[in-house]
């Protein structure tokens, strides 16, 4: 388990650091004009800041770069840096009471949600909570593969539907087990 982490915590290094490489780039001195933000834009969607808070950090930055009179790109960097800052304020911790609480993992193929999945069911799992899982991804059978294989490594029980079967039939499936 310890081997996976690193290889996700790696991995991420290396996107994060190709990405601010990138910003680091762009802010290379030059004089800030229009395409100045537009490639921001871009380095920041490909990092999946989002488009809200993308469209945010770039309109809050034209005003400051108005307001403080900022003509070239290197002054706009730590500009930059104190709006990223001011969005990355610790996540609200998960509230788990003494009843059921799901954990909804959604997002498009490829993204990390069968091992986000696993960390958080470890995570839970070593704080004595009880995990069950569903794989309600029953249209990809490599979906329900992958995450079968997590429940085997953790011990945990799984609730999974028929191939192609009704993605909404898992789900309450798996609450009423987890009520049971």
């Amino acid at each position: 388990m310890a081997n996976l982490f690193t290889k996700w915590k790696n991995g991420l290094s290396k996107t994060s650091k190709t990405t601010f490489h990138q910003i680091s780039a762009l802010f290379g001195g030059g004089d800030i004009d229009e395409s100045t933000f537009d490639d921001l834009e871009a380095l920041l969607l490909q990092a999946d800041v989002g488009v809200s808070t993308t469209q945010t950090i770039i309109d809050s930055l034209k005003e400051i770069q108005i307001q403080k009179n900022i003509i070239k790109s290197s002054d706009l960097e730590n500009e930059l840096r104190t709006e990223l800052l001011k969005r990355l304020s610790s996540p609200p911790p998960i509230s788990i009471d003494n009843h059921p609480t799901i954990i909804l993992i959604v997002g498009v193929n490829g993204s990390g949600k069968t091992t986000t999945i696993a960390k958080l069911a470890y995570y839970f799992q070593r704080q004595n909570y009880k995990i069950i899982l569903g794989a309600a991804d029953t249209y990809r059978a490599a979906a329900v593969d992958q995450l079968e294989t997590w429940a085997d490594r953790l011990h945990l029980p799984i609730i999974v539907g028929q191939p192609n079967g009704d993605s909404g039939a898992v789900a309450y499936d798996t609450i009423q087990a987890a009520i049971a």
